[in-house]
């Protein structure tokens, strides 16, 4: 994650403490827990491939609390609740409840559709602390993307709900050619809301879904996108409308801050690298974990055809540590691990490499340079000839 708010603006928050306030070596990872596979929407970038019925067998309710058991004696302090669509598992607050019962924070990974008033005091209640839902542009935009008539009026009416109840609410939003033209709109949706938070995440892509790369946006309009999202954060900041900006899954957009600051305010710019090399760039296999609805352990939500163990055999924590497979020995040593541009370049342990799974996808090697990186040779200090 890139923090712009922080970053370019200095705007300090409670989460901070994660990732600036330890050296990244002594961090214990965020799970994700995709705790099932079914979803009511058909959204067209889905990693999970998620269908509307019954999947694979699931985790029970005993099944996971064991695993929050494990993960809470480890050390892990956040645990993300997402799917599919988590919300289609009736025991999600009572899981929720368990988290925190064990002092993890409890956090959730939404659509939005599911969250009834009721069912926001029912979260509320359990200690869920924050909610993440989804939303990629006004209503037809949105409905066009996540494949459902009607999905947008249910998803706000989600995020009125939580706010309602108390819960601290934020946007997503995934950059693709069709979503960047309704960043605007989303911005102005989030002030007339009043939501606090948005995060804007680049399209990850994998060996197993080649098709979606049709849809990402190229290296010109990345950055024009993220440069587009810094100004609109910045002009909203100067008017006192002090929202927490985040980009995520391209951890380029780290450096390429640092340059613009470094034009703009050189000892500004020095602020935010020290806190971009304390944070320690892309957190796969180290600072971010997955966990599915049948027990598997991946390096983060999008790596599924990679699994290091499944937590129904072995304690996470055995499997986490484990550094016998290639991958995850790998993982735990990136900055030494990277080839090409990756490798060479000089901002190399701001960024750590960004997506490997990208990498992967497009050159068959997890330490091939990420494909989304956007940066110039010139810019990473890489020297031709």
């Amino acid at each position: 994650m890139i923090d712009i708010s922080r970053l370019y603006l200095g705007l300090e928050k409670e989460a901070d403490r994660l990732r600036y306030e330890r050296p990244k070596e002594q961090r214990k990872p965020v799970v994700v827990f995709s705790a099932t596979k079914r979803c009511n929407l058909k959204c067209c970038h889905c990693y999970a491939h998620s269908p509307d019925g019954q999947a694979e067998p699931e985790l029970t309710t005993a099944q996971a609390k064991a695993l929050i058991d494990d993960l809470s004696a480890f050390g892990s302090p956040v645990m993300l609740f997402s799917g599919g669509e988590p919300l289609m598992r009736t025991d999600m607050p009572e899981l929720m409840a368990y988290a925190v019962e064990r002092k993890m924070r409890a956090t959730l990974s939404t659509n939005g559709t599911l969250i009834t008033e009721a069912m926001a005091r029912e979260l509320k209640k359990v200690g869920l602390t924050y909610a993440g839902i989804s939303l990629d542009g006004l209503a037809a935009a949105h409905d066009s993307f996540r494949g459902v008539d009607g999905a947008f009026d249910k998803a706000l009416a989600g995020i009125r709900a939580c706010k309602k109840a108390g819960i601290k609410v934020g946007l997503r939003l995934t950059l693709t050619r069709s979503t960047v033209e309704e960043i605007d709109n989303i911005f102005r949706l989030m002030v007339d809301e009043d939501i606090p938070r948005i995060c804007f995440y680049h399209l990850v892509y994998t060996k197993d879904s080649p098709d979606i790369r049709d849809i990402d946006l190229s290296h010109e309009e990345s950055r024009a996108v993220f440069n587009r999202i810094v100004d609109i954060t910045a002009d909203l900041h100067a008017k006192g409308i002090f929202t927490e900006v985040l980009t995520v899954d391209n951890a380029c957009d780290g450096p390429a801050l640092y340059l613009r600051l470094l034009k703009e305010d050189p000892v500004k710019a020095e602020k935010a690298r020290k806190l971009l090399e304390i944070q320690g760039g892309d957190a796969t296999g180290t600072g971010i974990a997955c966990v599915d609805w049948t027990g598997k352990v991946f390096a983060n939500q999008f790596w599924r055809h990679h699994s290091f163990g499944n937590v129904l055999e072995r304690p996470f924590r055995e499997i986490w540590m484990d550094r016998t497979d290639p991958l995850m020995d790998g993982l735990k040593d990136k900055a030494n691990r990277l080839k090409g541009r990756c490798g060479a370049c000089r901002f190399r342990q701001l960024c750590m490499g960004s997506s490997r799974v990208r990498a992967e996808a497009v050159d068959g090697d997890p330490w091939a340079a990420d494909p989304a990186c956007y940066l110039s040779d010139e810019e990473i200090g890489v020297l031709h000839g």
